[in-house]
This record gives structure tokens, C-alpha cells and sequence, in this order.
């Protein structure tokens, strides 16, 4: 029999166990950072009393994602995914959310569109470890003052206010971000997080070809030498030249979806995803 209640940090090592199991790049940073922004919506699966399975939420507002759908490979084809999955969609339907997002892998995309949840873009992850690349314009460090700016950015171009996601993830590694400005205005900003087996590049939204260009040189730069990852839309075009321009290759897609409302947001503006977590 499946149960489920809410995930606890004392559930941190067997989240840990499962992404391990499925070669994803988290910490047990990340998994806190989860719990802390939706402490009611993180949920674990037991089956005969046993951990079986995870999925995180998180409430943006009228946008919520799900995210870490794992089920431990000895319980997998049992419903495990599908009750956790029915489960988030009671807690969001509950909350009043009427917009539902997740970045789906090829393996859980049919289980999501069974349950709802249509395609709208995808994203390809590139991977590999990269050789400096040319400055394309300077970039400067972020400090806790651009906060308000740069939420405000991000929302404009994701069209969800993540803000409390950005308070806590920016001031986790701040000495990582850089921003750019354009007329005394943030224009830009690139956030790095470190993971158990590459850097992931991203957040990087940007306003502009230009900007985007120039903040993800800086971060590929920073990076050379060391294994880095970071999901780009297919539909920005301009991100994915450039990237094909440097030694990173394709490691795998994304497939980006929605349950309800569709969203709303300027893909070409996002230069790197934050991760399939909270888009």
C-alpha cells in the first residue's frame, strides 16, 4: 500500500540515495532549499512503511513547479510516481494555483501527459568541461542591493515572481553571481551552483542577445577547467548558438509542460534555466 506524508530533513539522505540512483547533480543543500520554500508541499511515498519514492513542489504566486520525481528502481512500475504526482496536484489544486510547470525527461513525459500536463518547449542540457572563452564585455560581481532588480527582471522575463527563490538561492553562493548593467538598470545576471557532479550554470536571464552573451562567457570562463551543466531553450535561438560556439556538447533534452492556465513568459530571455527544479 502507498502512503504519503510530508518530506522532513531527517528524508534528506534518502533523497540523496534516489538522485544518486538516478544520476542527477543535486545536494543536500538543494534538498533543504526545497523544504525550507514549501515546507508543506515536499512529499515522501512509503510503501509497506519503507521510503519508496519523492517530489518537491514549490508555490511562485499563481505558478507552482514540481520537481524531483524519483521512486527507488526496485519500486519503479508500481504507481509510485503516479500517486506522488496525484498528490501534488491535490495539494497545488487546494492552494488555488492555476498553473502547474515541470521540466519532464523523456522517461516521465508520458506519465505527466496522462495526468494533464501539455508540452511547451524544450530544453537542451550541455555539458562537458569547458576552455575559457573571449570576454565579450565586462560584468560585475552581484551585491545583496541588486535583489529588487533582479527579481524584478527575472519576472519579467519568466513571467512568475520567484523572488523568494532568487533571496534565498542568490545568497546561498553569492560570491558566484555577476550582474550587468545597462543605464544604471541590472539588465542581466548568471548565478553558478555548485552540484555533486558539475557546476550548473543558471539562473542567466537577460534582456538582450548581447547580455545574455556576455554574462554566459563570464561564466564559462569562470568555470574552464571543471565540469559545468546548463539547460538552455531551444527556442532561444542566440543561447544556443553561442553555446554551440564553445566545447560544451548536447547531454540530453528536457521537455518543458504545463498543467492548466498556460504560461506566459519571454523564453528568449532565459539563457540558462535555474534547473529543471523551479525553471
Amino acid at each position: 500500500m502507498i502512503e504519503i506524508r510530508c518530506m522532513t530533513l531527517a528524508d534528506v539522505p534518502f533523497g540523496m540515495y534516489l538522485k544518486e540512483q538516478a544520476g542527477w547533480n543535486q545536494t543536500e543543500t538543494d534538498w533543504r532549499r526545497f523544504l525550507a520554500l514549501e515546507p508543506d508541499g515536499c512529499f515522501l511515498a512509503e510503501v509497506d512503511g519503507e521510503p519508496a519514492g519523492t517530489l518537491t513542489t514549490c508555490v511562485f504566486g499563481s505558478v507552482a513547479w514540481i520537481a524531483m520525481v524519483l521512486v527507488e528502481e526496485a519500486r519503479r512500475g508500481q504507481g509510485i510516481a503516479t500517486a506522488l504526482l496525484k498528490h501534488a496536484i491535490a495539494y497545488l489544486d487546494a492552494r488555488g494555483v492555476p498553473t502547474v510547470r515541470l521540466d519532464a525527461t523523456p522517461l516521465g513525459r508520458p506519465v505527466y501527459q496522462k495526468l494533464g500536463f501539455a508540452d511547451e518547449y524544450t530544453l537542451t542540457r550541455y555539458g562537458g568541461t569547458p576552455a575559457p572563452v573571449p570576454e565579450l564585455g565586462p560584468v560585475r560581481a552581484y551585491t545583496p542591493g541588486d535583489l529588487e532588480q533582479v527579481a524584478w527582471l527575472d519576472r519579467q522575463v519568466t513571467g512568475t515572481d520567484r523572488k523568494k527563490l532568487l533571496k534565498r538561492l542568490l545568497a546561498e553562493e553569492p560570491q558566484t553571481v555577476r550582474v550587468l548593467e545597462t543605464r544604471g538598470q541590472v539588465s542581466g545576471y548568471c548565478a553558478l551552483r555548485p552540484g555533486t557532479k558539475a557546476t550548473q550554470i543558471g539562473p542567466c536571464v537577460a534582456s538582450s542577445p548581447n547580455a545574455g552573451q556576455r554574462l554566459l562567457a563570464d561564466a564559462i570562463t569562470r568555470c574552464a577547467g571543471k565540469p559545468v551543466m546548463l539547460d538552455v531553450p531551444e527556442t532561444n535561438e542566440a543561447a544556443i548558438a553561442f553555446i554551440q560556439g564553445t566545447d560544451l556538447e548536447v547531454q540530453r533534452p528536457f521537455v518543458r509542460m504545463y498543467r492548466g492556465i498556460p504560461p506566459v513568459d519571454e523564453v528568449n530571455g532565459i539563457w540558462a534555466s535555474s534547473g529543471p527544479e523551479k525553471g
